[in-house]
């Protein structure tokens, strides 16, 4: 069981983020139902709409795996499932078996929406409210009072989607053999949050369904981070497949890594079994074979000529509805792969996409798509964003041109730029007059709400950026542009990734606002995968992302100090924090200013603290150093968001929180969304 007292402790930052979530939807939800569930309990669905049909209770599998039983092709349903399976209770009502989820997919490396719609199985998880860490994958868990171990006892007779047995084997495998393994980890330093007073994370095998985290100091934020996509190393790799393609378990390897054109047995185990969730480097999308402990096993995987991603139900998936009847209640997940937002966007209108949000819910989207609600036999879910951001810009204060580091680590530089844009002119053209002008810091309803670091330099006032502009760089070209220290025109590269339409339109119009004080600016449009190669490069002038931890605040600072490979602005202080010998990186690190140290001295705190209080002092310290540093450049508070669900497709939690830290829709279970004929 889990343990008490260290419970109200860990669970800070989620509590927190639940208690704003109560507030905002309070505030923007009218069509909330009346009753509001227990912690932890799907919300009941909303009074306008219709009760769903009851389900056969009587069948316990789905028919298409009954059959396969009967034909001697699987073995029955009570060998399948672990001894204790997850129960997980319907937000609607009990589903039937059957039909296909459709969905859509922007370009080849669009993989976060397939880590938020069907990976979603970690260690632990999220409840739907996000008000707590629950056990999933580990039937369950305890800390100790400090917050140094942490203890998780695995499902009896649980499988991987190929049948072989999920142990703590598996566990050790990802710890010995890919973590801290000395040639895999020389190009795969261990990650801040898995390590703490300095050193890795220590992993012990207490028995073949038991394993212990032992960490040198307190790791106040590690049960959150297992909730998180960063969870899914203990869960990914299965030992029995992925050990063919590592040098302790293969002494030859030659042929595999020849015919994957790998460069070694570390890129071939990269390519077969590697990857970080979210990004373009996660094989699990483009290799079929590997097993997973998903509902839907992928049969056809991004790469290559195919048009889609389709993934199948896993018929040893270990969770059960109330009935006990296994999950999941539909049959096939398939992701049309497409090269433009508008071709998805056409294929929600017509009523080919099943349930959505990604790409497709933009606010210049909604009308069209409430006019058309009847025709397509769809309506909407709302959710509700912990992003306070629409439009995030971060000049590259650690650019390898030693002219622009030092033109865009000037402080004033970034202050003048922030002035010469129009904010209003941008939510009202742009953003369909929802939002309001905003810099890059905690949402309103935040209890880390810090007004200097929203509200300053957000003021539209060209005399005031002209003026701080004279003062620094007086002299301009015959074109009116202004000449850097080296006596060339100041040129701002922007990138800007293809599948976010309205950060490319709002950059389009602040490179007029930005030429209109005589800073030369380009916007270049580029694939999502390409945008992560330069900016983890640290080739970039300026990138473009949305702006996270809004709500999650203390698991998501990547915008108020250099913390993670997201944290656009600085990519050599973020390998200074994460990896200062620079082993492995594609950055060199770099000594950042006093006050950048400082803040991560205060957030090495946090992670070492077990104490709530001592938390929220210290993350508030470390964003008042955040308002006076001012590193990047925000746009837009973005206002409630709204997802497209169809009239037969069941079970969609609304609201529901919208979050990569809470990746939605996963912790609002899936496995149990159902389609009526």
């Amino acid at each position: 069981m889990r343990s008490l007292s260290i419970l109200p402790k860990l669970r800070w930052p989620a509590l927190m983020a639940a208690l704003v979530l109560g507030l905002v939807l309070a505030a923007c939800a009218p069509a909330a139902p009346a009753d509001t569930p227990a912690a932890g309990e799907p919300a009941a669905p909303a009074a306008s709409e219709p009760a769903a049909p009851a389900a056969d209770t009587a069948q316990k599998e789905a028919p298409m795996l009954a059959e396969k039983v009967a034909a001697g092709e699987l073995p029955p349903l009570e060998e399948r499932l672990p001894t204790n399976p997850m129960v997980v209770t319907p937000v609607e009502s009990l589903g039937q078996y059957g039909g296909t989820w459709r969905s859509g997919l922007r370009g080849g490396n669009d993989n976060a929406w397939l880590t938020r719609t069907i990976a979603y199985e970690y260690l632990v998880r999220w409840d739907p409210a996000w008000s707590e860490v629950v056990p999933n994958i580990a039937e369950s868990f305890e800390a100790n009072a400090d917050a140094t171990e942490f203890t998780f006892k695995l499902r009896e007779g649980m499988k991987w989607s190929d049948g072989q047995p999920y142990t703590a084997d598996d566990i050790l495998f990802w710890y010995e053999d890919v973590l801290v393994d000395p040639e895999y980890s020389a190009t795969h330093p261990v990650g801040g949050w898995i390590q703490s007073g300095g050193e890795p994370v220590r992993v012990e095998k207490v028995d073949d369904y038991t394993v212990k985290f032992i960490f040198a100091a307190p790791n106040g934020l590690f049960l959150q981070r297992l909730a998180t996509p960063d969870g899914s190393g203990p869960v990914g790799l299965p030992k029995h497949y992925c050990s063919q393609f590592h040098a302790k378990y293969n002494d030859d390897l030659d042929a595999l890594i020849a015919e994957n054109q790998a460069t070694g047995w570390v890129n071939l185990f990269e390519l077969k079994c590697g990857g970080v969730p979210g990004t373009p480097y996660d094989s699990a999308w483009y290799n079929a074979d590997r097993p997973v402990l998903w509902a839907w096993d992928i049969t056809v995987p991004y790469g290559g000529t195919s048009t889609q991603v389709v993934a199948e139900r896993n018929p040893y998936y270990f969770k059960v509805d109330t009935e006990g009847r296994q999950l999941p209640y539909i049959d096939r997940f398939v992701a049309e792969i497409g090269e433009d937002v508008q071709v998805l966007v056409l294929r929600a209108l017509n009523g080919e996409i099943d349930m959505q949000d990604r790409h497709i819910a933009g606010l210049e989207n909604k009308a069209v798509f409430a006019d058309n609600a009847e025709a397509g036999e769809y309506g909407f879910f709302d959710t509700i964003p912990s992003s306070m951001n629409g439009v995030a810009i971060a000049l590259n204060l650690t650019h390898k041109d030693p002219v622009k580091r030092e033109i865009y680590q000037n402080k004033d530089f970034r202050v003048a730029l922030s002035h010469a844009i129009n904010r209003q002119e941008i939510i009202d053209v742009v953003f369909v007059g929802q939002g309001e002008p905003y810099q890059l810091a905690p949402r309103p309803t935040s209890p880390f709400y810090n007004e200097q670091l929203a509200k300053q330099y957000t003021e539209y006032d060209l005399d005031l950026a002209n003026e701080i502009l004279d003062g620094l760089f007086p002299e301009k070209n015959s074109a009116g542009f202004r000449l850097g220290p080296d006596g060339n025109p100041i040129l701002v590269d922007v990138q800007v990734t293809s599948v976010n339409v309205s950060q490319i339109d709002t950059m389009e119009l602040v490179k007029g606002y930005w030429e209109t004080v005589g800073i030369q600016t380009n916007v270049n449009s580029i694939d999502r995968s390409l945008f992560y190669t330069r900016k983890d490069g640290n080739e970039h002038d300026a990138a473009v992302w949305g702006g996270d931890g809004g709500l999650d605040v203390v698991l998501e600072p990547r915008w108020y100090f250099p913390y993670s490979g997201e944290s656009l602005f600085a990519q050599a202080w973020v390998t200074y924090y994460n990896n200062p010998s620079g082993q492995g990186a594609l950055t060199a690190p770099e000594e950042p200013p006093a006050a950048t140290q400082a803040q991560m001295d205060l957030y090495d705190q946090i992670k070492a603290s077990g104490s709530a209080e001592q938390q929220a002092e210290l993350m508030a310290e470390l964003l008042q150093i955040a308002a006076d540093e001012f590193y990047a450049i925000g746009i837009v508070l973005p206002a409630p968001g709204y997802g497209i669900v169809k009239n037969n497709f069941h079970n969609v939690l609304s609201p529901m929180p919208g979050s990569w830290l809470y990746p939605h829709p996963g912790p609002t279970n899936p496995e149990q969304y159902w389609i009526s004929e």
